[in-house]
């Protein structure tokens, strides 16, 4: 059973504005789903559908194996949700809202487990929520979140607001709500989250699923895999246009520079620049970042790399 299911799911508002339009989306149970695009794209449209906070205007969604219209009810029993802009009782202590959480299901969790789990310090959890910065506030609704261990984690641009040593610890906190054996629905703009947690990545774009697949299945298909670039005593006269899996060569004093969609080229470059009787000093490869997929795949944005 698939943890999330939709079919051709749509959401028009007004006469002709398709925040959503024809979204077939298929989550497996134990993954980790990260659901991409701009602000904008319809990712908290398809969200708010699937918790039935909107309804569709044509197709179907099922969550957990239940229709997410008629069932709701049975749904929010056996998941978490992180909601992007989510409201917490600023007059109440961290641990009360656990509390709370664990009590509306129906829960026998330990609130301090949980306040240990998300990195909240137990004397902060004692002081009232409206005292918190962004950072704690993030790891108290992810408390909230997680609390009766549910079965899909819904995220919704989890990391907003958090420095980077913030977003790491949300990451650590989902894998290791993943690792208990839940699947975890990961939505965000933010390209290197989404890259750091997820198994498959599908990228929405006004309000269209362009694609999903791995992140090394997107490198693949757009031949946007990885550039290697060797430092050479002496730039040899090179033709590798005849090698299979290479897209693109360039060459600057000192350095050979290829883009390479299938790894297996590299060796045969490597040899090729030997056996033209330059001695290769260094090599260093950049696998192509998701914001270079992204862009590949929806024409916006520019294209950059990561150091591998």
């Amino acid at each position: 059973m698939a943890a999330i299911e939709t079919h051709n799911l749509t959401k028009v508002y007004g006469q002709n504005v398709r925040a959503v339009d024809g979204l077939d989306l298929t989550v497996e149970e134990g993954e980790v789903f990260g659901f991409l695009g701009p602000n904008g794209a319809g990712k908290s449209t398809t969200i708010n559908m699937l918790l039935d906070f909107v309804r569709p205007t044509s197709g179907t969604a099922t969550v957990l194996g239940h229709d997410a219209q008629a069932e709701s009810t049975q749904i929010r029993k056996r998941i978490g949700v992180l909601p992007e802009g989510y409201e917490l009782y600023p007059r109440l202590p961290g641990r009360a809202h656990i509390e709370m959480a664990i009590e509306l299901k129906d829960a026998t969790d330990d609130p301090d487990d949980i306040i240990d789990r998300v990195g909240l310090d137990p004397e902060d959890a004692k002081r009232k929520a409206g005292d918190y910065s962004q950072g704690m506030r993030q790891r108290l609704a992810l408390g909230m979140a997680i609390a009766g261990d549910p079965e899909l984690l819904i995220l919704d641009e989890p990391t907003n607001g958090l420095d980077p040593n913030g977003a790491r610890e949300m990451r650590n906190i989902v894998l290791d709500h993943a690792e208990r054996g839940a699947t975890v629905f990961f939505s965000s703009h933010i390209l290197e989250q989404v890259q750091a947690v997820c198994d498959r990545v599908g990228i929405l774009a006004s309000g269209q699923l362009v694609t999903v697949d791995t992140i090394d299945g997107l490198r693949e298909e757009t031949g946007t895999g990885s550039t290697m670039t060797l430092t050479v005593d002496t730039v040899p006269q090179l033709n590798l246009s005849d090698i299979a899996g290479i897209s693109d060569a360039r060459t600057e004093p000192n350095t050979v520079e290829v883009t390479v969609s299938d790894p297996g080229a590299k060796i045969t470059v490597i040899d090729r620049v030997r056996d033209a009787g330059a001695t290769v000093q260094d090599i260093k490869t950049t696998e192509a970042s998701l914001e270079a997929l992204f862009a590949a795949y929806t024409g916006d944005g520019e294209r950059t790399e990561v150091t591998s």
